[in-house]
């Protein structure tokens, strides 16, 4: 799993030296970020110490949500040569989300790079291991995915993958469109086809 994590933070930040200062700066799927703010997100746990951490989740009222909001609104200012070398030098850090283990490490990267590359239709490499191993985590174990999406009566299939989950009306789309949909981002339903397809866009409007 480790090489997985890796490999995709450098691809990951090979991607962001190439952004310009505009795209830098241009809205991401992430509401009220733009790539800047989910930059310093993902690079949070490798420049933030644990005390700082501690201290910030304190005043935050331990709202773990506000807290990130707060740093990443604070450090989306940093230049962003030096918020892509602190990806890149981490590549390999064994940081890993509390009770998500390294396959919540390899999601948090995987997806958060989506949602930076997704809406500017931006080249980003996805290995298939870690697009299947990383659909598998999202989809959860019941009805709804991790992320609080209704999957419940659908079955998920990868068109350009071999990958698909659950049972009931069929849902076909590429994989990377399939995990932003499990992980709850606003993307255009049309994407999807198969009677699955109408089913989610009723249930999770």
């Amino acid at each position: 799993m480790m090489d997985l994590i890796t490999a995709g933070r450098r691809e990951l930040a090979e991607v962001l030296g190439g952004l310009s200062a505009t795209e830098w700066q241009a809205p991401s799927l992430c509401e009220g970020w733009a790539v800047a703010h989910v930059v310093a997100h993902v690079t949070m746990p490798f420049r933030i110490s644990e005390q700082e951490f501690a201290l910030g989740m304190q005043e935050a009222g331990g709202r773990f949500n506000e807290f990130s909001d707060a740093v990443a609104n604070r450090d989306s200012q940093l230049p962003q040569a030096e918020l892509v070398a602190v990806l890149r030098d981490n590549a390999d850090h064994p940081w890993n989300p509390p009770g998500g283990g390294l396959a919540g490490a390899l999601s948090h990267d995987t997806i958060h790079g989506l949602d930076i590359t997704w809406p500017m239709s931006i080249k980003y490499p996805i290995a298939d291991e870690t697009m299947t191993a990383v659909l598998d985590l999202s989809v959860g174990q019941g009805s709804r995915s991790l992320f609080g999406v209704d999957l419940d009566g659908i079955q998920l299939h990868a068109t350009d993958l071999d990958w698909s989950s659950g049972a009931g009306a069929r849902l076909e789309g590429q994989g990377r469109e399939l995990l932003l949909l499990i992980a709850g981002r606003r993307i255009p339903h049309d994407l999807f086809s198969g009677p699955g397809a109408q089913r989610i866009a009723e249930v999770n409007r």
